[in-house]
């Protein structure tokens, strides 16, 4: 045993050499420090190995930093990140929130919702931080459930006073259409930045509601607030749908006072809303004046052309956009069809359709089906567009078949019409225009016993026809009354 006095040596250097081991533990920052400067994976393995040398992996800290640069940077790998997640026994909340930030932007965002799950099961407390993250998920996973949950638990931690945070409900609530609920958060905020503002009003626009979203941007400018390019786009885009020109030229003139910068989208989005407005010319000068155009610009300007009758324009620009090897989509393709019909040019029009998949990638869907049809109806090709709707990869609805319709009757296809009429009837058996459709066909074929017992059937068919109700509330007790209609 030794003497008190070198005991207390022993004790001493025992102790030192603990100080020192855990100093090492603690000393995160030199390797961290490596971590955060990583420019690939095989770098950042070679910090992990490291760590695990020198026992650093153990620190959270340190370890945090590994996760971030496998999870959010460019070069990184996100199931490595999760490899390492797995291996920490107490992960702290920024982990927790590295990570569902990660799968919020990843191809899985519902991974980030199972994550804040299991956080929440573990008994981790989420906090301000976290929520953007987990709304952020809800929103591009597009889920109202799963926006209604989060909102129950933002108001549990009682964070729905933080800007942030109440910013990501807005979003979440808007991506799922569910304008009423991102509006009541919006109304019960104190402080609104530019960025809530920007959220709502682009809500607005993007869910077709353009009144509202007008009227919240008249409402931002006047309480000093100076609009992004982003709000502007937004508002244009209301413009379009609500083809109000005169606010429309008041943000063009305000962007020109103001020296707001022209960029791909405030451009493509000012010539969406003079194209939609018929102003070709306006729109036409706006586009030639870009330096730079995206897909969307050579669509909001060809769709303009070609809605407004303006076929060989459209059809010329298609042609200029391929010299620009430009590759066009769905969007710009269809554009092209409604020009084609417009201008009657069905062999064009066919050439397009059918080279969509081998010269585009485009899988024509509903939408480019029933703009051929229309063409080939238009152009008396009726047996053909019968034949391209029987043989679609999915059921035609009423819209494409009453197009074949609309063709039968330009051209007193009266055969065709008839088993074109009894498919409608099967698939909506209260749509009784295509009787009277039928049966104008029939006078003007001059088969009057046809006509008669046609609009004897039409008669029938509407003395049998089910009285419409609904139910209103009632009284206080929760009644309801019956009212026919």
């Amino acid at each position: 045993m030794l003497p008190p006095k070198q005991n207390l040596f022993a004790r001493l250097s025992v102790a030192h050499r603990r100080a020192i081991t855990s100093s090492r533990l603690h000393q995160s920052p030199p390797l961290s420090l490596a971590a955060d400067k990583c420019r690939s994976m095989d770098q950042l393995r070679q910090v992990h190995a490291q760590m695990i040398t020198t026992a650093q992996i153990h620190d959270a800290f340190a370890a945090s930093r590994l996760i971030n640069f496998a999870a959010l940077s460019d070069s990184g790998d996100l199931s490595y990140a999760l490899k390492l997640f797995a291996n920490i026994p107490a992960p702290n909340t920024f982990i927790w929130n590295t990570l569902i930030r990660a799968h919020a932007t990843s191809s899985n965002p519902a991974a980030g919702l199972h994550l804040y799950s299991e956080m929440r099961r573990l008994a981790a407390a989420p906090g301000k931080h976290t929520f953007p993250f987990v709304l952020k998920a809800c929103a591009n996973s597009q889920s109202a459930k799963c926006s209604e949950q989060i909102h129950a638990h933002v108001l549990k931690f009682g964070l729905d006073c933080d800007s942030h945070v109440a910013n990501g409900l807005i979003r979440a609530y808007s991506v799922a259409g569910m304008m009423g609920d991102a509006r009541n958060v919006f109304d019960e905020m104190r402080d609104r930045y530019v960025s809530v503002w920007t959220t709502i009003i682009c809500g607005y626009a993007q869910n077709n509601s353009a009144e509202e979203a007008i009227a919240l941007f008249s409402a931002m400018v006047s309480e000093g607030f100076e609009p992004s390019g982003v709000v502007l786009a937004s508002v244009l885009s209301a413009c379009a749908q609500s083809a109000c020109l005169w606010l429309g030229k008041e943000i063009h003139a305000y962007i020109d006072d103001k020296g707001v910068e022209m960029d791909v989208i405030l451009g493509t989005a000012l010539i969406n809303m003079y194209a939609k407005n018929g102003e070709l010319i306006e729109a036409r000068q706006i586009f030639d004046g870009l330096r730079e155009r995206n897909v969307a610009t050579w669509n909001a300007m060809i769709c303009g052309l070609a809605l407004h009758g303006c076929a060989g324009e459209a059809i010329d620009l298609f042609a200029e956009m391929g010299r620009g090897r430009v590759r066009p989509n769905g969007i710009t393709l269809l554009g092209v069809l409604c020009a084609c019909c417009h201008a009657g040019l069905v062999d064009f029009g066919r050439e397009v359709f059918y080279s969509m998949e081998r010269l585009y990638g485009v899988e024509p869907n509903l939408r480019h089906y029933g703009c051929m049809v229309d063409l080939l109806g238009r152009g008396g090709r009726i047996l053909e567009a019968e034949g391209l709707i029987r043989g679609m990869r999915w059921e035609a609805d009423v819209a494409i078949w009453g197009a074949l319709l609309s063709g039968c009757r330009s051209w007193g296809d009266i055969e065709v019409a008839e088993r074109v009429v009894g498919v409608i009837q099967g698939l909506d058996p209260t749509n009784h225009g295509v009787h009277v459709v039928l049966s104008n066909m029939y006078a003007e074929a001059g088969r009057w016993e046809d006509v008669v017992s046609r609009r004897k059937a039409i008669k029938e068919e509407s003395l049998n026809k089910t009285a419409g109700w609904s139910a209103v509330d009632g009284d206080r007790n929760n009644k309801t009354a019956d009212v026919f209609v």
